[in-house]
């Protein structure tokens, strides 16, 4: 079994769709064609092709439709992030960890070992550290991570019941003729590339609650309190206000390869502060990032 291992991380899992090939290196073959014979090969050779229960198999297998394999997502020459976290508080319930720019919390493309959680499950050896919510790669700031499956789902709730105030900062370009502070409520759908999102009619399903720290020649200084937690929520209502924050290269509209990373240009924005009463202890807790704009 291999279901404790910090490295579980990477795991992911296929229910093998239909398809009439006699052996399970052969499906796997036709289903990720970008993976090549052999190093499909090599992954079985180290276990690194599992059943749900996580027990290694071989490649002739039987392909059996709707049989669940786990199998380990590997990137080849994997380049460091060349910054580092900060863990500000770590307890055996509940870990607040102050997250870099351009560091990834959970593994996604070309990301793998350069994640948050894998730093924090490799350094730890707790592989139950679980995060509890999440911020783009490209935002810095506050992390929170459940330490233990038996308290889990009460910090969950936190968010689930929005039990929990967050307040992100960013700096972006002046809204003079907006009056402060304000809401931006609006309805939030996927967009193109699969990775954007975007504003459409409808109902409002998302909502951020902004006012004005500071007003520089520049850019603003803002305060942001999202209600809702949809995906790049911040950025597409900071863009859709027409203030889009300081080296989005996404909103509002792509202007570099999302591949492409230059480390001279960090996202103006950060996830500042957290507040919640603790389910377990009852009394109010407060963190806040170190880290500046």
């Amino acid at each position: 079994m291999t279901g404790n291992r910090p490295d579980d991380l990477a795991a992911s899992r296929l229910q093998l769709p239909p398809g009439n090939w006699p052996t399970l290196i052969d499906g796997l073959c036709e289903r990720f064609p970008a993976i090549s014979r052999e190093q499909w090969r090599a992954r079985f050779e180290r276990g690194r092709v599992q059943d749900r229960d996580g027990n290694p198999l071989q490649p002739t297998h039987p392909y059996r439709v709707g049989m669940e394999v786990r199998y380990f997502r590997e990137v080849p020459d994997e380049a460091p992030i060349p910054f580092h976290e900060v863990v500000l508080h770590a307890d055996d319930d509940l870990w607040v960890v102050d997250k870099p720019h351009f560091l990834p919390v959970v593994p996604a493309g070309r990301y793998v070992a350069e994640t948050l959680l894998a730093r924090l499950r490799n350094a730890s050896g707790n592989a139950d550290l679980v995060p509890l919510h999440r911020i783009d790669r490209a935002t810095a700031g506050l992390v929170l991570f459940s330490a233990g499956r038996e308290t889990r789902a009460r910090y969950q709730a936190l968010f689930r019941d929005r039990a929990i105030d967050k307040t992100y900062e960013a700096l972006a370009p002046g809204l003079p003729a907006l009056e402060f502070p304000c809401i931006r409520r609006s309805r939030l759908v996927r967009g193109e590339p699969f990775f954007r999102m975007r504003e459409a009619d409808g109902e409002a399903n998302s909502e951020t609650r902004l006012d004005v720290i500071g007003r520089g020649a520049d850019c603003w200084h803002y305060r942001l309190r999202p209600v809702t937690g949809r995906k790049h929520q911040l950025r597409v209502h900071m863009a859709a206000l027409g203030a889009p924050i300081v080296n989005d290269d996404v909103y509002p509209e792509m202007v570099a390869n999302p591949d492409s990373v230059d480390y001279s240009r960090p996202l103006k924005l950060l996830a500042r502060r957290l507040s919640f009463v603790d389910p377990l202890s009852g009394l109010r807790r407060e963190f806040s990032s170190r880290r500046e704009l």
